[in-house]
């Protein structure tokens, strides 16, 4: 492999070297790098998805043929899944986009042992290995913030990989680049990955890096649908003829959606705050059997749509005549993904954050008794309030759910429920679950480099 990579250096430095026009010679160094880690991007985007839904059919089948398995299924998979990460990569457990942020605070000389510990191929096997055991077991996380850190260690590593004589490429723009690349391919939605990259990851103004940015986004979101196809991650939910009034609701969900989301995260960090402090690594495990077995009880006992990312339950209160879920829904939903985050296990809250503020406009467009096209709108908009809850994100929330269902014509009923769930989530947390979480991986950091000096 070595030599192969050697090889493959030469080569280029060889046709490089034959480019007359220095400018374009130029151009060309700098675009290549992010170029060929898009493509692995999008193809390492692709395949871990297919790998997630071979896992989400496991759980499936159990759940039809032998539901009283998860009993012993949950807990043993969210052992081995938290001790995966515990044992070969700390830094790979929850989401990822919090350790992405880190990285790019973090992308100096002086701390760039510590980028490798957030992003590398290590981590990119642990986070794909340890989310499968978990959604496997019926765990309630996403793929879609891994894919975010996964992509953002596979430019960080073609960072790394270049020669010498290469012309110097911001490490920084790398990765929030790969950040990108990451959020198009996973969800096939390539304004909400620049958006997210501006919104959450960058936090600094597009034009620094906006070439490379747009290039990536295509070149990734072009080759997952090489392979996936040019597919809408939910499809085309019918908003037509709208009540006027829905306004009125949509507002109310966001409100309620945004506190919802904002809580469950501030909860998410007072559990994790709590579990750290435990004095013994047999009181986490037995803390980890419980959340597995509570898990299991939620969704043999309560509801099976207790399990998995939640997609179902978008698709199905979207796109079929049995619109309310049970008012206990939104509380199963979120507190299962408490559960299956604060166990150390690789997974995001993206698609389980989406399933529960569809199920809370679910629940209150059923209250209120609003019409099938009202309903849809008043779900859509609970997906982007809830999300912007956890994110603080509004823009890419609201462009995320506008691409997975192409629906334009409801662009200011989201863009209102965004907004407002922006708002009334300041009264829960100034500030987002990723920027708590990003905190405390740089403490981490500082404290692993206090030990070992």
């Amino acid at each position: 492999m070595i030599n192969m990579i050697r090889k493959l250096r030469a080569w280029l430095k060889h046709w490089f070297d034959r480019i007359g026009n220095e400018r374009l010679k130029n151009t060309l160094l700098q675009a290549v790098p992010f170029w060929v880690a898009s493509v692995i991007t999008g193809l390492v985007a692709v395949l871990y998805a297919d790998l997630f839904a071979g896992a989400e059919k496991i759980a499936a089948w159990i759940i039809h043929h032998h539901i009283m398995w998860f009993l012993l299924i949950t807990p043993v998979c969210f052992i081995v899944a938290w001790y995966l990460v515990k044992r070969f990569a700390p830094f790979a457990r929850g989401s990822g986009i919090p350790q992405v942020i880190a990285a790019v605070d973090l992308a100096t000389p002086k701390h760039h042992h510590k980028v490798d510990r957030l992003l590398s191929v290590r981590i990119i096997l642990v986070k794909v290995v340890s989310s499968f055991v978990m959604v496997m077991g019926g765990g309630i996380i996403g793929r879609e913030g891994p894919t975010i850190q996964i992509a953002g260690s596979v430019f960080r590593q073609v960072n790394k990989w270049l020669p010498d004589w290469w012309p110097k490429i911001s490490k920084r723009n790398m990765i929030m680049t790969g950040a990108a690349a990451g959020l198009s391919a996973a969800f096939n939605t390539p304004l909400g990955g620049l958006v997210f990259a501006v919104e959450e990851i960058a936090k600094t103004h597009i034009s620094y890096f906006r070439t490379a940015l747009f290039t990536a986004v295509i070149i990734a979101g072009l080759t997952a649908q090489a392979f996936l196809g040019p597919y809408l991650y939910l499809g085309y939910p019918d908003v037509s003829n709208l009540s006027p009034y829905v306004f009125f609701t949509v507002a109310l969900v966001a409100a309620v959606a945004g506190v919802g989301g904002s809580g469950m995260a501030k909860l998410i960090l007072a559990v994790m705050a709590r579990v750290r402090r435990f004095s013994s690594v047999r009181k986490y495990v037995f803390y980890v059997v419980v959340c597995g077995l509570a898990v299991a009880a939620m969704g043999i006992w309560l509801d099976e749509r207790a399990f998995g990312s939640g997609k179902e339950i978008m698709t199905h209160t979207l796109f079929t005549g049995d619109k309310q879920l049970p008012w206990y829904t939104p509380f199963m939903r979120m507190a299962g993904s408490v559960l299956s985050f604060t166990t150390g296990a690789a997974g995001g809250v993206f698609a389980p954050g989406l399933a529960a503020g569809a199920s809370i406009g679910s629940v209150v467009g059923g209250w209120l008794h609003l019409a099938p096209a009202d309903m849809n709108i008043v779900i859509l908009a609970g997906m982007v309030a809830f999300l912007t809850g956890i994110t603080r994100t509004p823009f890419t929330s609201f462009i995320l759910v506008l691409e997975m269902t192409d629906r334009h014509n409801v662009i200011f009923h989201l863009m209102l429920a965004g907004m407002i769930a922006s708002l009334v989530s300041l009264l829960v947390d100034r500030h987002s679950l990723y920027d708590r979480l990003k905190v405390t991986y740089e403490q981490e950091l500082l404290h692993e480099d206090r030990l070992k000096g």
